[in-house]
């Protein structure tokens, strides 16, 4: 097995294969999204192939970063939001927002649905808002059960029990709001 090579700038190939998880694709998958072959793809990600440019921007585009994410560019001061995604509870949340209190805006994506489509409403105390942006979810919220696509939004009580699951085999990705009970809810490392 070839070692990787010492010219590649360290960091890509994990991140790439992380954002490449992340998302629940295969090689295969991901192939068909940036028109790269799975054996490239899969080169980038051990470090043996140093990354072109014309790689780069089908991945960060596929993936949803800029290419400074995925080279782990320095700060420039620019005032685009670089925050590391969160990963809690088989969810990714990746923050839109860097401030702090307030609304909080994010990216979640669900991983795709597992055999276990058993909802386990919670409640807690704040207001949720969410818009699917792909795949599709289902909506517990109180007495209600819904299905939601894309381009469907979604806005309730969260003292009402409520749970979102993927619906689907592929992943589902929703922006969500919320403020400082939902971001405790659902990014503290205590929450049940």
């Amino acid at each position: 097995m070839a070692e990787p090579r010492s010219d590649v700038p360290a960091g890509v190939g994990p991140r790439l294969k992380a954002l490449r998880l992340a998302r629940g694709a295969t090689l295969a998958e991901l192939a068909e999204l940036t028109g790269l072959t799975p054996s490239t793809l899969s080169r980038l990600e051990n470090g043996r192939l140093r990354p072109t440019l014309e790689q780069l921007l089908p991945l960060a585009r596929t993936h949803g970063v800029t290419l400074d994410e995925l080279v782990d560019a320095p700060p420039t001061g620019d005032p685009r939001v670089h925050m590391p995604p969160v990963h809690r509870y088989g969810l990714t949340f990746i923050p839109l927002t860097r401030r702090a209190g307030g609304i909080q805006a994010f990216k979640v994506i669900h991983p795709p649905a597992g055999a276990d489509l058993t909802p386990s409403p919670r409640g807690h105390e704040g207001y949720e808002w969410f818009y699917v942006m792909s795949g599709h979810v289902r909506l517990v919220v109180g007495d209600r059960d819904l299905r939601l696509g894309p381009g469907e939004a979604a806005e309730f009580d969260t003292r009402l029990p409520h749970w979102i699951g993927n619906t689907a085999d592929k992943p589902a990705e929703l922006l969500m709001l919320f403020g400082a009970q939902g971001e405790r809810a659902h990014l503290s490392v205590s929450t049940p």
